[in-house]
């Protein structure tokens, strides 16, 4: 798997960057730190460094129980290559799979799958500019760890890059760079080159070049495993529920006896070269979903490791969040400039930090959008932000860290890890969540605002920007030119600007509370942990502690209905009902209102309308639970109807549709509906026509509609409370709900897939990738047992399929098969298969997977195949549910199903029949070869 740098010209925007930043000016804090002394390591983490030059990471943690968490790191990847090599790198970490001193062949995922854990989840690679890491999760017997260990060894420096191998992986990692041709390749291509203007960096994407991943040889990649592949340039980590010290000795173990590098290859440190002379990127592409403008800056990477650069990441952190809140404003006024828009700081790669201004703008709008971005940018230097707005920023914060501190006996092995993956390629410090949340509160409080404003005219300075622009290419739509958005930069910088002015008021969530209802009955489960509720009003409330986290309560609440209850005229604002009641807000608080009231507040809710029930979700921390249910008894009673937001959103959606007709995904996955659903009129995908149908009005009187009766709801709660403790908000906020009784269902609108063969053919696209899906299905009695045979049906399916067209073909990067499953308007299944290839070789490997489904159906699977699929079920069941969202989903499967809770409690004795038989009668059931949906997407001309 490649990794790329993270840069919002490629897509819309991502969650924030890793915080590394770059020097500036000195600022006050406690004198009892010096702030230019390296951040400790956490006291937990066992580091050393062998004679060899390899460094080793250990640290206990016992979530998951059971588990540990182990990761080699090599300090190489793609920007390492010779121009001959560009590609090897990633081809590399593919063959470190197949085969090595101690594992020859495909022994690795054998010996891997023999322990109940599954390739994606439990073992994965990736390589990236800078680096390759190689991930593993596995059961934490000393036997087991020591084997695995040895599986890190060889990969350190035992694969053998077997030609036969090589010759077979090669299909592999071109089809994985096949998956990513698109538009977003497109763009990325022809933008990097001038955001690395001058930078190896900009022509060493991980994936290279398919000519050299086409051409190399067992020999070409040895070289590069040789020269970069060496234990002064690795590191091991193992976090997870182990004994340190027992680890420690197995990792000194394995791997102290690997020979130190004789006259070793220096290990470029490169950089981007600094411009002083504002760039530009202006790209169209003919199947780009929307045109994004951004303006970017590029510096060095300051050092990290201190306690100055820690306060100094807060600051700019601050001032990002207080500058994209600015965005977000003007984004809802009518007529914005802008769609989205939002700013950040982060790591661009390893020894540069990117700043970016980014918005996605209505097509045509590039200049206009620009000229905004810059303006309050501008705002901010000459006025500064508020005392006010810093003050909302700083409550949320502290938030996060102190969440985790509480969390900090049930933190997942997992980011703890990859962690210390970031302190050894990035210099990240890693002092501990304890630490971190001391440094925090110690700094915070003196982050003054004249210091948050004084960062302002460096924030994105004039000379180091790179100002970009990409946008679908079709006619009547042209790009602006380098002179017309020079010119936009000029006239912002001579516009009078005024101060911005916080006119926000705090108000309490609910100006009178409501009068509450009562508990009328209860019943208790005490063997499952369970207490449900039917309170006063009708309302059917579950909850079940946990102590899977310390501080987290989720809760998921559903009821018969959904846009099914809407006629056909109605359907367009009964499908968007949901979107525009969220964009409008709650009671008298617009949307940013509330976000602005809710500051420092962990919790949120939201409403959802699927086509046969509505619902709410959401959760919160202990000390807002009682804001939580405010917002469920607001979410209930009070949608409001923003007719600004509303015209906004139908904006976004016009856009974005738009757009999205020219993706060929768009097309095939339009197909794949039509033919699944025999072109019913109610199951069309949104279109931009169907923009102009929407309706403020009609969809806030539906969503008060699914929402003005109570009595049908069940509530379902799981978390960290105390049912005592929920008691009181549950009859003041949930059983004083609004409660009519009335009695309804979903209603069958006749839509079925067809009862035969459909094949269909897309001809969409430019680039050379081609989709396949064949999707079975039929009708089913829904049972927890037949959902898992049908389940467990598809994923050995799914191995054979991945067998044949991925290892002995090397035709596709994966296969997927998904199991599906619907109670209304009939019980039915769907088995979903998948996989892109070649176009050349469609044909070819979609007769080979028709051959191993129709063997899987006649024959079914071999005992080993059951047996292996049945250990990794209980493999994964004492894991199961340690995540809190995972047992509630549970749960709420059962409610909406009408099953037994136990069973979610209860399923080994399900296991345990699931036998060679069974799984074999269930494919000759499901797989029925009369009826199924195939769709193909080809590119034009082919």
């Amino acid at each position: 798997m490649v990794t790329y740098v993270r840069v919002l010209i490629l897509a819309t925007f991502a969650a924030g960057w890793p915080a590394v930043l770059s020097a500036q000016p000195p600022v006050a804090a406690a004198p009892s730190v010096d702030l230019d002394q390296p951040i400790a390591m956490d006291p937990q983490v066992r580091e050393g460094r062998l004679p060899n030059g390899l460094q080793y990471f250990v640290r206990r943690n016992v979530t998951p129980p059971g588990r540990v968490e182990l990761r080699l790191v090599v300090n190489a990847g793609s920007v390492l290559e010779d121009e001959n090599q560009r590609g090897l790198a990633h081809f590399v970490e593919h063959m470190a799979f197949n085969g090595s001193k101690n594992f020859p062949g495909q022994d690795i995922p054998r010996y891997i799958q023999s322990l109940g854990m599954r390739f994606g989840a439990h073992v994965n690679a990736r390589t990236g500019f800078d680096e390759t890491v190689y991930l593993l999760q596995v059961p934490t017997s000393p036997q087991v760890i020591d084997r695995t260990l040895l599986i890190l060894e060889d990969w350190a420096h035992g694969v053998t890059f077997d030609q036969e191998e090589v010759e077979r992986e090669r299909g592999v990692v071109l089809e994985e760079w096949r998956l990513g041709l698109g538009a977003g390749s497109r763009l990325r291509d022809a933008q990097l080159p001038v955001l690395l203007q001058g930078a190896r960096y900009a022509d060493r994407t991980p994936i290279g070049r398919p000519e050299i991943i086409r051409t190399t040889t067992a020999a070409g990649l040895r070289q590069f495993y040789q020269d970069w592949y060496r234990p002064d340039m690795m590191a091991v980590i193992a976090v997870g529920d182990i004994d340190p010290a027992a680890v420690e000795s197995m990792i000194v173990a394995h791997f102290r006896d690997i020979p130190a590098a004789t006259a070793p290859k220096p290990r470029p440190r490169y950089t981007i070269p600094l411009h002083t002379q504002p760039l530009y990127s202006l790209v169209a592409d003919r199947e780009a979903t929307g045109t994004m403008v951004s303006v970017f800056s590029v510096a060095e990477a300051g050092d990290q490791r201190t306690y100055r650069t820690y306060r100094q990441q807060m600051v700019e952190r601050l001032f990002a969040r207080l500058l994209t809140s600015r965005l977000e404003e003007i984004a809802q006024r009518p007529g914005a400039p802008f769609l989205a828009a939002q700013s950040e700081r982060g790591l661009f790669v390893r020894t540069a930090v990117m700043t970016s201004l980014a918005a996605l703008v209505p097509d045509g709008g590039a200049e206009r959008g620009l000229s905004a971005l810059l303006t309050e940018t501008e705002r901010v230097v000459r006025s500064g932000f508020t005392q006010s707005e810093l003050d909302r920023e700083k409550l949320g914060s502290q938030l996060y860290l102190d969440q985790a501190l509480a969390e900090r006996d049930k933190s997942p092995s997992g980011p703890l890890a990859d962690e210390l993956v970031r302190h050894v390629v990035q210099d990240e410090p890693v002092p501990g969540i304890v630490n971190e949340q001391a440094m925090s509160q110690r700094f915070l409080p003196g982050i003054t605002l004249a210091e948050i404003n004084a960062l302002a005219a460096a924030w994105i300075p004039a000379p180091t920007r790179v100002i970009s622009v990409s946008a679908p290419e079709r006619p009547g739509l042209a790009l602006p030119t380098q002179a017309a958005l020079a010119a936009v930069v000029e006239v912002v910088n001579r516009t009078a600007l005024t101060a911005y002015v916080d006119r926000f008021s705090n108000r309490p969530l609910l100006a009178a509370l409501p009068t509450p209802g009562t508990v009328a009955r209860t019943a208790s489960r005490a063997t499952l942990g369970i207490t449900e509720w039917q309170l006063s009003n009708g309302v059917r409330v579950i909850l079940k502690p946990t102590t899977t986290k310390e501080d987290e309560i989720l809760f998921r609440a559903t009821s018969p209905g959904g846009t099914s209850i809407a006629g056909d005229q109605e359907l367009i604002p009964a499908t968007t009902a949901e979107n525009v009641v969220a964009e409008g807000g709650l009671g008298d608080f617009s949307q940013l209102d509330l976000g602005r009231v809710l500051a420092g507040v962990t919790t949120g809710v939201r409403a959802d309308i699927g086509e046969t029930e509505e619902g709410l979700q959401g959760g919160s921390v202990k000390k807002d639970i009682e804001k939580m249910f405010q917002l469920i008894y607001l979410t209930f009673t009070a949608p409001r109807a923003d007719a600004t937001q509303f015209e906004a959103l139908k904006e976004r959606l016009r856009l974005s549709l738009s757009n999205a007709q020219a993706r060929p995904e768009t097309a095939f996955r339009d197909a794949l509906v039509s033919a699944m659903t025999q072109d019913h009129p109610r199951a069309r995908p949104l279109t931009p026509a169907s923009v102009a149908q929407m309706d403020l009005q009609r969809s806030v009187a539906f969503y008060r509609n699914r929402f003005a009766d109570a009595s049908d709801f069940t509530f379902v709660f799981v978390g960290s409370f105390d049912v005592d403790t929920m008691k009181p908000l549950v009859e003041r906020y949930l059983a004083s709900l609004p409660s009519i009784r009335r009695v309804e269902a979903a209603v069958d609108r006749g839509i079925r897939p067809p009862s035969g063969v459909v094949e269909r053919k897309v001809v969409r696209g430019v680039d050379p990738r081609s989709q396949v899906s064949i999707v079975f299905n039929g009708p089913f009695e829904n049972s927890e047992m037949n959902r898992m045979v049908v389940e467990a049906t598809g994923q050995m399916l799914g191995g054979n399929l991945q067998r044949v067209l991925r290892e002995e073909l090397g035709g596709t990067y994966g296969v997927s098969v998904n199991s599906r499953f619907s109670e209304f308007p009939t019980s039915e299944y769907r088995i979903l298969i998948n996989f892109a290839c070649d176009p050349a070789r469609a044909d070819l490997l979609t007769t080979a997977a028709w051959q191993v489904i129709r063997e899987f159906a006649q024959q079914g699977p071999s005992p080993d195949q059951v047996a292996g699929y049945r250990g990794t079920l209980n493999r994964e069941l004492e894991v199961k549910f340690q995540e809190n969202r995972d047992l509630l989903n549970a749960l709420v499967a059962k409610v909406e199903y009408g099953e037994d809770l136990e069973e979610v409690f209860d399923l080994r004795p399900l296991y345990a029949r699931l036998t060679t038989e069974a799984v074999r009668d269930a494919a000759r059931t499901y797989l029925n070869l009369q009826r199924y949906v195939q769709v193909t997407l080809s590119p034009e001309g082919r």
